[in-house]
C-alpha cells in the first residue's frame, strides 16, 4: 500500500479558507437564532405568568359578594328593629300609650282587645310570628311588628315598602308576613266567621225581617268586582268584563247588621250575576236538606224556607225576591221602594268592607290568585269579627238551641230515594209559580 501523499492529494490554500468562512457564517447564524429563541421563550414565560395573575384576580372578583351580608348580594340595613319595636309598643300598647283608644280604632279598624286576640291566635297557629333570636344573639322582629305590617297593607292598601320607616321591616319580609297572616286567619277563624246561619242566627234574622216588613228574609244578595291589576296577560280576556280591565267577582249575602253570611270569590269578571249564582254554593245546604228551619207566616200561609232580596238580573226563584220596576200600582210601588231599601244592606256591607280594608278597594297587585283569595277571605272574616265585637248586645235574641238535626231524611234511606228527594227540593226552590205567589203575598202584607 502506498501511504505517501503526493502533491496532487493536498487541498489548495484557496479552498480551505472558503470552507472556514462558510462554517463561521453558519455558527454566527446559529448563535443569533438561539439568542432570538431565548428572547421569545422569556417573553412567552412572562406572558404566561401575567395571564395566570389576571385569571386569578378575576376569579376572586367573581367569588367576592357585591355587597356584604349574610346572603351574597343582599344589602344589609341596620334598621334598628329593637328600637322600632320599643317605640311602637309605647305608642299603642303600653299602660299609658301615646295614641289612645280612638286613634287605635281608627288606624287598626278594631278595638285593641280584638287586635291582641288576633295577634295571640296567629302567633299560636304559625311559629313564623314568634319572636326569635338570630345567630349573633339579637332579637328578631316581634309578633306585633309582623302583624302590624300586614294590617297596614290590608287597612290602608299601602305598598309593602311604605311600612319600613315606622315598623322597621323590609319589603320582602312584609309581603311574606301578609301572606302568612292571611293564611293563618283563614285557617283559625274561617269555620267560625264564614259559617252559614245556625238555628239561633236564623231566628234572629227572621225576627228582624218581620220588623222591617219582610217575614222570612234572611239577607240580601249581590256581587262586587275587584280589579286585578297584575292579571296574567293570557287570562286578561277571560277576566275582563263590562268594567274594562280584568276583575274578580265576589258574591255575598249580608244581613241588616252588615254581617256577611255567604262569600263566594274567584270567578272571572266576564261572568254576570246569574253565572256566578249557578257556580256558587249558596243553596247547596238547601238542596241537601240540612239547612236550619225558617218557619214564618205571610197572609195566613206557612213557609219553611227563607229567601234573600236581590235585584232584577237574578232568576225568579222563591228563594230570591226581586223588586218590581215601572209599575203604576201603588202597592207595587211601595213594595219596590221597601224592597230596594232593604236590599241595600249588601251594598252597604261592600262599602264598609272596602272602607275598612282599602287593599280590596284599589287594584290587586299580586300575581297569584290564591293569595288574592286569602286576602279577600281575611278581610271578610275580620269584618265579621269587628261587627261581633262592636254589636249592641241588646239586639241579640237569646234562643235555646235545639238538639242538632243530622238530616231531615232518614239516614238509612237508600241512594235512589235520597236522589229523588234531592231532585224534589231542587225543583221546589226553583218553582217560578211559587215565586210569584210569595211576592204577591209580600205585596199584600206590606
Amino acid at each position: 500500500m502506498n501511504y505517501g501523499a503526493g502533491p496532487s492529494h493536498l487541498p489548495s490554500s484557496s479552498s480551505s479558507s472558503s470552507d472556514d468562512e462558510t462554517f463561521s457564517h453558519y455558527v454566527e447564524q446559529w448563535e443569533e437564532d438561539m439568542k432570538q429563541w431565548e428572547e421569545e421563550d422569556e417573553i412567552l414565560a412572562r406572558l404566561y405568568v401575567a395571564n395566570n395573575k389576571i385569571m386569578a384576580y378575576f376569579s376572586k372578583e367573581e367569588e367576592k359578594p357585591k355587597r356584604i351580608g349574610s346572603v351574597p348580594g343582599h344589602l344589609v340595613i341596620n334598621r334598628g328593629r329593637e328600637e322600632g319595636n320599643s317605640r311602637f309598643y309605647n305608642d299603642y300598647f303600653s299602660n299609658n300609650p301615646t295614641y289612645g283608644a280612638n286613634l287605635f280604632r281608627r288606624r287598626f279598624r278594631m278595638q285593641r282587645s280584638l287586635f291582641l286576640r288576633i295577634v295571640d291566635a296567629v302567633r299560636e297557629h304559625d311559629n313564623y310570628f314568634v319572636q326569635k333570636v338570630d345567630g349573633v344573639g339579637r332579637l328578631g322582629l316581634s309578633t306585633l311588628q309582623k302583624v302590624t305590617a300586614a294590617f297596614r297593607m290590608l287597612a290602608y292598601g299601602a305598598p309593602p315598602d311604605s311600612t319600613d320607616e315606622y315598623v322597621r321591616i323590609g319589603e320582602s319580609t312584609v309581603i311574606e308576613c301578609l301572606k302568612r297572616f292571611c293564611r293563618a286567619i283563614v285557617e283559625v277563624y274561617g269555620d267560625e266567621y264564614l259559617r252559614s246561619p245556625n238555628t239561633d242566627d236564623v231566628a234572629r234574622l227572621l225576627q228582624k225581617g218581620e220588623e222591617r216588613g219582610f217575614p222570612g228574609m234572611l239577607g240580601s244578595l249581590d256581587c262586587m268586582h275587584w280589579e286585578w291589576k297584575n292579571c296574567p296577560t293570557a287570562w286578561a280576556g277571560q277576566y275582563s268584563g263590562r268594567h274594562g280591565g280584568p276583575t274578580i267577582i265576589l258574591e255575598a249575602v249580608a244581613s241588616y247588621d252588615l254581617w256577611i253570611w255567604h262569600a263566594f270569590f274567584g270567578l272571572p269578571g266576564s261572568n254576570n250575576d246569574i253565572n256566578v249564582l249557578q257556580a256558587s254554593n249558596l243553596f247547596d245546604n238547601l238542596t241537601q236538606g240540612i239547612t236550619p228551619p225558617a218557619h214564618y207566616t205571610i197572609q195566613g200561609k206557612n213557609y219553611d224556607v227563607g229567601y234573600y232580596l236581590a235585584d232584577g238580573i237574578y232568576p225568579k226563584w222563591p228563594t230570591l225576591v226581586q223588586t218590581i220596576s215601572k209599575s203604576e200600582d201603588k202597592k207595587k210601588q211601595y213594595f219596590a221602594m221597601m224592597q230596594e231599601a232593604c236590599r241595600k244592606d249588601v251594598e252597604r256591607a261592600f262599602g264598609v268592607l272596602q272602607s275598612r280594608f282599602a287593599i280590596i278597594k284599589g287594584p290587586a297587585r299580586f300575581w297569584d290568585k290564591r293569595t288574592l283569595h286569602d286576602i279577600m277571605t281575611t278581610c271578610i272574616i275580620m269584618h265579621n269579627m269587628i261587627i261581633e265585637d262592636e254589636r249592641d248586645e241588646q239586639e241579640d235574641i237569646i234562643v235555646s238551641t235545639p238538639p242538632s238535626i243530622s238530616n231531615v231524611e232518614d239516614i238509612g234511606t237508600n241512594d235512589a230515594e235520597r236522589f229523588r228527594q234531592f231532585l224534589t227540593r231542587h225543583k221546589k226552590f226553583k218553582d217560578k209559580e211559587a215565586y210569584f205567589a210569595l211576592r204577591n203575598a209580600l205585596i199584600e202584607h206590606l
